[in-house]
Formats: C-alpha cells, sequence, structure tokens
C-alpha cells in the first residue's frame, strides 16, 4: 500500500496537471470566439459569390469549356486533402479526419481509381500517414488554428495545377465542420471538378423582391468573367474548410481539457480519501502498539 507521503506527491503531481488543463482551456475557448466570428463573417461573402456564380452561369447559357468543371471518363489518379491540426491535445479530432479519409480511399478505389495520395495539411494527418507510409503528394503545415486567405491559395494553387494539367482526376477534402462547441461533423466534399449543380444552383424562393427584380450585367462576357471566378470560388471554398476546422479544433480541444480537468478533480477526490485512509490506518496501528505495550506492562 502506498504511503502517505506517496499518496500527498502523487495529490500535488495532479493539482499542477489540473492547473496546466485548466488553463489550456480557458486559452482554447478565447480562441473559439475568435474563429467563430471569423466564420460568421466569411459566410455572407460566400454566400454573395455563389449566387453572383449562379447568375454568371445562367447568363453564359453553357459550362462546356471550363477545364475546373471537366468530368473524367475515367480517373486514374485522386488526391484526397485532409485538414488537421498542427497539435494534438484535441481528442479524437484528428484521428476522425483520416478515418473518413481512408473511407473516402477504399471507396474510390472500388469506383476504379488506380491511385490515391493525400495532400495533407496539419502537422498531425502529415505525421500519421507518413507512420503508415501512404504517399503523401504535398504536406501544408503551421496555420491549423489560425489560417488566412493567403493560406488557402497555396493549397488550391496546387491542386488546380494537378487536375488542369491531368496529373490528377479527381480532389476530394476531408476537415471536420464546426457545428457548435460540443458538436463537429466531419465532411467530406468533391472539390475537383467543381459539381456543376452547384455552379447552376437556384437561388431559392426566399430571395427578396430586391433580388427578383435584379438583373446582374457582366463586363467583360459572363464566360470569361465565370473563368476568373471559379479558381477565387475555390480558394473561398478551402479558405471556408480552414476556418471550420480551426473552429472544431478549439472546440475540440476546449472540450478535451475541460473533461481531463473534471478527470483530474475526481482522481484528487480518490487520492484524498486514499490519503485519509491510510492516515486512519497509522493512527489505528499506533493505539493498538500502545494498547499492547500497556497489557504487557501490566
Amino acid at each position: 500500500m502506498p504511503s502517505q507521503r506517496d499518496i500527498k506527491a502523487r495529490i500535488e503531481s495532479v493539482r499542477n496537471t489540473r492547473k496546466i488543463t485548466r488553463a489550456m482551456e480557458l486559452v482554447a475557448s478565447a480562441k473559439l470566439r475568435r474563429a467563430q466570428e471569423r466564420i460568421e463573417s466569411l459566410r455572407p461573402y460566400a454566400e454573395n459569390m455563389r449566387r453572383l456564380m449562379s447568375q454568371a452561369a445562367k447568363s453564359s447559357g453553357s459550362l462546356h469549356g471550363f477545364p475546373l468543371l471537366a468530368e473524367r471518363d475515367e480517373i486514374e489518379n485522386a488526391v484526397i486533402v485532409t485538414i488537421t491540426g498542427d497539435r494534438g491535445l484535441a481528442g479524437a479530432f484528428n484521428v476522425n479526419i483520416l478515418r473518413a479519409g481512408f473511407v473516402s480511399e477504399a471507396e474510390m478505389r472500388a469506383d476504379g481509381v488506380k491511385s490515391v495520395s493525400y495532400l495533407a495539411v496539419g502537422k498531425k494527418g502529415a505525421g500519421t500517414l507518413a507512420f503508415r507510409g501512404l504517399p503523401i503528394d504535398r504536406v501544408f503545415q503551421g496555420f491549423s488554428t489560425e489560417p488566412t486567405f493567403a493560406d488557402a491559395q497555396q493549397v488550391t494553387e496546387h491542386v488546380v495545377r494537378e487536375f488542369t494539367d491531368g496529373e490528377v482526376g479527381r480532389v476530394l477534402v476531408v476537415y471536420n465542420a464546426f457545428k457548435s462547441v460540443i458538436e463537429q461533423e466531419v465532411t467530406v466534399e468533391q472539390l475537383l471538378p467543381l459539381d456543376r449543380e452547384v455552379i447552376e444552383e437556384d437561388e431559392g424562393e426566399n430571395v427578396d423582391h430586391f433580388h427578383e427584380r435584379s438583373l446582374a450585367f457582366f463586363e467583360p462576357e459572363p464566360e470569361d468573367f465565370l473563368h476568373k471566378l471559379l479558381p477565387t470560388y475555390l480558394d473561398t471554398t478551402i479558405y471556408r474548410a480552414l476556418l471550420e476546422s480551426a473552429a472544431a479544433e478549439h472546440a475540440a480541444r476546449r472540450n478535451a481539457m475541460r473533461n481531463a480537468t473534471d478527470n483530474a478533480g475526481s482522481l484528487i477526490s480518490e487520492l484524498t480519501l486514499a490519503m485519509n485512509r491510510a492516515r486512519q490506518a497509522s493512527i489505528t496501528q499506533e493505539i493498538l502498539e500502545v494498547v499492547a505495550g500497556a497489557d504487557a506492562l501490566a
């Protein structure tokens, strides 16, 4: 049975750990608020861009001749973009992304895709993929918690070049979408080729009367305008995924640190109880020894 000194030392160690996990929880909460604000500020921009792209597609009359929309009859090579974190201590945040990537790889191979490689965004994902010996197309890291639009452009530029050069026929992106502080949803989206249904998406019945009457005039022609808008739309799509992943990572780390703090408190209570029992046993033993000594002298 551990001595009182050993139990007391362990209690002190757990208390120090609880201070660290509590501090990390507070830091993650503060960063989560900023990440939520960035997502909310991006959503109107992304929605208006999609609406403008839909209007340009309708005005052009045809979506033929756009390289980013070109469907391949046979896909030999594909890339899966996995957006993970650069650090751990976030529960199953990184593991869930990689699992979804492996499932997507199996599905594409079942559809006839011969080769699937990974583009790892995030140090943790890159490390796991390298440990498993899986083919890695490229690694981007260092901006998982605070991504910028320039970071998204780097990723987009790389996959667009490979797609337009014919090196890959399909690009998927896998990331954690932020739903709430306690909920993150693993999301798999096809990045390239762009989904024509998304481009031609109807604005819906909830558009206000002003938008119903408004007409869009494009200069240059809608086809030229759409050629320049599609890459920007891809940049925005990747940027949104990076922001969603950053917020989800902060939320996951906050929850993990809160659970760790609560568990540390429970462990301290258990150790305190064990120390009290050890103290009581020690006192009882001393009383027995005193009584035994008195009986011996009687």
